[in-house]
């Protein structure tokens, strides 16, 4: 039997993602945001609200980085989470993690994190239903050592997801099945 729960926030896993961009002065901002999604195949959402220095931010470089925060660096991930960069401009330098510059945007790449997205501004949406941020993603890295072959391999990565229900991050690992294969035996009957 089910019951009735207060949590309404419960799709559960979230990603927990870390997105980067350059303040004025070039440093680096990053913040945890586990309220993004694709929303088309090149095409990323993330529910920000405008204050937010990341927003700012992305708003005047028109460019953000969104890398897939791992259980290696959990208690960073959850630290830019924390911390605002409206009144922590050295987030960056406390957490020990390291930035490059993009080659292809205005925005940083955290080295750390095994996976990063290349992001250009297309739209803040500020309606009622609107999600925010909306960035086209231009450039997909990842670290050598979380691939087999060319491919991601989700086991590798150790991305966390972060759990509404208890307010904790869990390991994302263990393949359960195939996509668009396992469920043909049902469409078959």
């Amino acid at each position: 039997m089910k019951k009735q729960i207060k949590t309404k926030d419960a799709i559960f896993p979230m990603p927990v993602l870390m997105i980067a961009t350059y303040n004025e002065d070039d440093s680096v901002n990053v913040m945890n945001a586990a309220w993004g999604t694709m929303i088309d195949r090149d095409v990323v959402g993330l529910n920000l609200t405008e204050t937010h220095k990341t927003v700012k931010n992305i708003k005047k470089r028109k460019a953000f980085t969104i890398s897939i925060a791992d259980a290696k660096h959990v208690k960073e991930a959850d630290y830019f989470g924390i911390a605002s960069g409206n009144n922590v401009p050295d987030k960056l330098e406390r957490s020990g993690l390291t930035a490059t510059h993009s080659s292809l945007i205005d925005a940083p790449i955290i080295n750390e994190f095994p996976i990063c997205m290349e992001c250009e501004f297309i739209e803040y949406q500020d309606n009622e239903y609107g999600v925010g941020v909306v960035g086209k993603v231009i450039n997909v890295l990842a670290d050598e050592e979380v691939l087999t072959g060319d491919n991601v391999d989700i086991d590798k990565v150790k991305a966390i997801a972060y759990d509404s229900f208890t307010h904790s991050y869990y390991q994302v690992a263990g393949k359960v099945g195939n996509a668009f294969c396992d469920g043909l035996e049902l469409k078959n009957k």
